[in-house]
């Protein structure tokens, strides 16, 4: 995933990332092959690795850009993606989830990444880090690809919470024009609200109610609100955040992979079918393969989870060396640019809701 900052003349300084080494599918090689490729590309980052330290240590010792650069911490359990949540909070603090959430929490590292169970890895972070103040439900954003000058826009939430009333919706406008403001360079945000069309009269109650709370937030802010937006805008130019609850947006974000990987299977396909269609592929290999890196989900890899007191990013649990590193260069881009402080001052600036005062 790419994110551009808003301080390319920042001081030069190290970049401490608290690394899951045990959560991901492919298992920690593919972790700490991940971890290898950022640290050849960005010499200001280190890492904290959370897994059985005989095992990481191993692997490591196989990388030599990784020399003095990653500090193992011992966990000798798991969390596996058939966990549930609230089993990981009672019996997990021996997992390498656990320990990667708490070097956040204690201060050692700026930033968490885990390609661990979702849920599991939500219910942590609430607990060991805790909500922003004013913070209901936090919230997963990811930059979906579009045809916006900047690559991509951001989608919240995509599956922190299946629920979202109208105060929420607000604050993943708020987080969102953050993210955008911070993570894309973006002065001024264009923020949409998805509905199942942009009449002002359609969708459910808590979305009408929404659509006010945000337009009338929109100046003191500092972003634009285009006002109710619908499915065919997310990989479009008409905004740059799309604001949503977590059930729509998790199955948008499905239906985009499913969608991507079909096209390419068919374009395999067609190319296969006959002497002239091999040839035609070769002669378009340039072409074919600028289009598989836009469209390569593992090149955009990492859920940012907003509204806590630190930063969490959540990588895909399928992730290779590509995604993984994908999803820690957004990590190091973050922490970089203090962006849990600066989303922190964000939401602190918007009224708490009159049932918490």
């Amino acid at each position: 995933m790419t994110a551009q900052t808003d301080q390319a003349h920042a001081q030069t300084r190290r970049i401490i990332l608290s690394i899951d080494a045990m959560g991901g599918d492919e298992g920690p090689a593919a972790v700490v092959a991940g971890c290898d490729v950022s640290a050849r590309k960005n010499p200001d980052i280190q890492f904290i690795l959370h897994g059985p330290e005989a095992e990481l240590a191993a692997l490591v010792e196989r990388r030599r850009a990784l020399d003095d650069r990653v500090e193992i911490r011992d966990a000798s359990d798991v969390v596996t993606m058939d966990d549930k949540p609230s089993q990981v909070v009672r019996n997990g603090k021996e997992t390498s989830m656990w320990s990667a959430i708490e070097a956040v929490r204690d201060g050692s590292a700026t930033v968490a990444v885990s390609c661990g169970n979702t849920g599991a890895l939500m219910a942590l972070s609430m607990i060991r880090l805790r909500k922003l103040p004013g913070v209901n439900r936090p919230a997963i954003a990811v930059l979906y690809p579009s045809s916006n000058p900047q690559g991509f826009n951001v989608m919240l939430d995509v599956g922190a919470d299946v629920r979202a009333d109208a105060d929420d919706l607000l604050r993943y406008a708020l987080m969102g024009m953050s993210y955008a403001r911070n993570g894309l360079d973006l002065p001024r945000p264009r923020v949409g609200l998805l509905n199942v069309g942009t009449e002002e009269h359609k969708g459910r109650t808590e979305l009408k109610e929404a659509y006010e709370l945000i337009r009338d937030q929109r100046e003191e802010a500092g972003f634009e609100f285009v006002g109710f937006v619908e499915g065919g805008d997310i990989t479009g130019d008409i905004c740059d955040v799309i604001v949503t609850d977590g059930f729509t947006g998790n199955v948008a974000i499905k239906t985009g992979e499913g969608t991507a990987s079909l096209i390419g299977d068919r374009l395999r396909e067609a190319f296969k079918f006959s002497p002239l269609s091999r040839l035609a592929s070769v002669l378009a290999y340039t072409s074919l393969n600028r289009l598989k890196k836009k469209i390569d989900p593992r090149r955009v890899n990492g859920g940012v989870f907003l509204g806590l007191n630190g930063t969490v990013v959540k990588s895909h649990g399928s992730a290779d060396a590509t995604g993984v590193s994908a999803a820690i260069k957004l990590a190091a881009q973050l922490a970089d640019i203090k962006f849990t402080d600066k989303l922190a001052a964000r939401v602190a600036a918007l009224p708490a809701e009159e049932s918490e005062q």
